[in-house]
């Protein structure tokens, strides 16, 4: 078997931000569905069909970024960590939990913007720019990190699954078919498996998280419930069906597009390699 060249920082960059911003572009309806169908007010109020792409300015201007800070951050962690082949499982969900922590310092804000201009509120005619305004005037900086524990209570268990079986189901391959590194379309495909399996797994921190965007309260003036508390309340008053509330549309969107995200990222990681 061939042996395998390493992506510099800049590579992964610059990979890492197409990736992303390909996958947020074209399976953003997808995403509006299932943050609506998780959002309290219930999905026909939360704008059902209507305006499925409200939202996508945050996503184009904070995909790429956050994306690259992922892959970058990733990588750089995935090849510094003293860990011996055996304990590769523990390295790739060490590197993927300090990627996301990074990721998120980016993600966040867009996510929090985007969230509310899918779910209409602060009106259905609200842009994403309006929204940030609004979050901006109301909340200050301190708004756009409205959800950030809980998105990382999210991000951490997704990506500590997601990542360590996407590396053992390529390495499988790679042995089956002898040979290093495989094309796109063939990470692609563990992409999509790993993801889909994360996805449907941690769909409840993601109900969650959603429900915290989506929370206007302003928790220095009013009390805000603490995380187990929400957790507990939409068990109690809705049921654990709520828990799962988006499982479809979030598993579809996260199978199909780790396939794109990965099989991208590869694509564009060995073209620059190649360069």
């Amino acid at each position: 078997m061939a042996a395998e060249r390493k992506p510099t920082f800049f590579q992964s960059l610059a990979a890492g931000g197409l990736a992303g911003t390909a996958v947020d572009l074209l399976f953003f309806p997808i995403d509006t569905v299932k943050t609506r169908l998780q959002s309290a007010q219930g999905f026909v109020k939360a704008g059902g069909f209507r305006g499925i792409y409200k939202g996508v300015g945050s996503v184009v201007v904070g995909s790429a970024p956050g994306a690259a800070a992922f892959f970058s951050t990733y990588e750089a962690m995935k090849h510094s960590i003293p860990l011996h082949d055996q304990l590769a499982p523990v390295n790739h969900m060490l590197s993927a939990s300090v990627a996301e922590v990074a990721a998120c310092l980016i993600r966040v804000p867009t996510e929090v913007i985007k969230t509310r201009t899918q779910t209409s509120m602060y009106g259905a005619s609200a842009s994403s720019f309006k929204a940030a305004t609004l979050v901006l005037q109301h909340d200050g900086i301190r708004g756009f990190y409205r959800g950030f524990l809980t998105t990382i209570m999210r991000e951490i268990p997704f990506t500590s699954l997601q990542f360590p079986l996407y590396e053992f189901l390529k390495h499988r391959l790679s042995i089956y078919l002898d040979r290093k590194p495989l094309y796109a379309h063939e990470a692609a495909v563990c992409g999509s498996i790993a993801g889909g399996t994360a996805a449907a797994l941690t769909t409840p921190l993601d109900v969650l998280k959603t429900r915290v965007m989506l929370d206007l309260r302003d928790p220095s003036k009013q009390q805000v419930p603490s995380v187990p508390m929400r957790l507990r309340q939409i068990y109690v008053q809705e049921g654990a069906k709520a828990l799962f509330a988006g499982v479809v549309p979030r598993t579809m969107w996260i199978s199909a597009g780790g396939a794109v995200f990965l099989g991208v990222y590869e694509w564009a990681v060995h073209g620059f390699m190649s360069a």
